[in-house]
């Protein structure tokens, strides 16, 4: 049984009740939905038939699968975290490791790939524990964790280290749901949203209203592990959102929850005061790769890094000094919002 989150839910009724409007009948509505990536999918396009299928959306998910997740032993990543010294890559891995190794740069390495063996270490790897490791394990495992570790020439992907591992979790998602999208436009189909386990893109409006389509951001509670409903909707006709959350993955020991969000140069996990961080970009590719640096990042650095770009949008939910939730937008978010 895949058990659907919150937000996830949210996000999934928003869109799909904001879709229920009648269309005349150069217009129909088609609703698509599966699991895939150990969550679930939901799309919905307008067109003059149901010419993109369950059938197509779940065959190009099993090959965007084959390539870049971790839980098929003969998937593109496996292969690379099983090698001596690297391999070469398919074009879904490529595509993305070219994107990653931009973002690394662009985040002064919070966002790295390599990330893996520590992620493993704080028991959220493919085998899931509660294990906290203690300091000199930490230290050990820095030797395998840095993008320095890794070269890109043409296809090929080499490690300098035999126990360098990459994890795509961050971006994988993101990556997915552009694919979908792109699959929709070659069939011809420009009024769609396409939402991968809580992550979505959108383009063109709802028929025959032509309004925008409507997306919910989660507000936690004062217990940010607690979900809560919403309490904010931006209307969008183009682009992608996704959301990084302390909340959403994490494990608890001796009292103490752990998220799942590690830091590649300290090897521990996150610990400041945001709760989540919603990222707009153009794609979601970018969205996702970014949302899990600025979370790292801490409310002020983070603000700044986005209001100096203008390829990115944030919302920013964090606990202020008293304790107490709070919430804070960039400024090209909040026009999303009055849009």
């Amino acid at each position: 049984m895949i058990n659907i989150p919150l937000h996830k839910l949210f996000i999934l009724i928003v869109f799909l009740v904001s879709l229920t409007s009648y269309c005349p009948a150069e217009w129909n509505r088609y609703i698509v939905t599966g699991k895939a990536q150990g969550t679930t999918y939901n799309i919905v396009y307008y067109g003059k038939d149901s010419i993109v299928t369950k059938r197509i959306i779940d065959e190009k998910l099993m090959e965007l699968d084959s390539s870049l997740s971790l839980y098929k032993s003969y998937s593109k990543i496996n292969q690379f975290n099983n090698s001596e010294k690297g391999i070469v890559l398919d074009d879904h891995l490529l595509a993305v490791i070219k994107k990653t190794l931009i973002v690394n740069k662009d985040t002064d390495g919070l966002f790295d790939i390599t990330i893996y063996p520590l992620v493993e270490a704080w028991g959220f790897g493919k085998t899931k524990s509660n294990n906290i490791p203690d300091d000199s394990e930490i230290l050990s495992l820095r030797n395998c964790v840095s993008s320095k570790l890794i070269e890109l020439k043409a296809n090929y992907l080499s490690k300098k280290n035999p126990c360098v591992k990459i994890d795509l979790d961050g971006i994988a998602q993101g990556y997915s749901v552009d694919i979908l999208a792109d699959l929709l436009e070659q069939h011809k189909i420009n009024d769609y949203v396409v939402e991968l386990g809580g992550e979505i893109r959108v383009k063109g409006t709802k028929k025959p209203s032509e309004e925008k389509m409507k997306i919910g951001i989660e507000s936690p509670s004062e217990d940010e592990f607690d979900h809560q409903p919403f309490n904010e909707i931006i209307n969008l006709n183009k682009g992608a959102v996704t959301t990084s959350g302390s909340y959403r993955k994490f494990h608890e020991s001796n009292g103490r929850k752990i998220t799942h969000l590690i830091n590649p140069k300290t090897g521990f996990p996150q610990d400041n005061e945001l709760i989540s961080v919603t990222v707009y970009a153009e794609d979601a590719i970018t969205a996702d790769a970014y949302d899990n640096a600025l979370m790292l990042m801490g409310l002020e650095k983070a603000l700044d890094f986005v209001e100096k770009r203008k390829d990115i949008a944030a919302y920013f939910i964090y606990r202020n000094s008293s304790g107490t939730i709070s919430k804070k937008a960039s400024s090209a978010f909040l026009q999303l919002k009055n849009d």
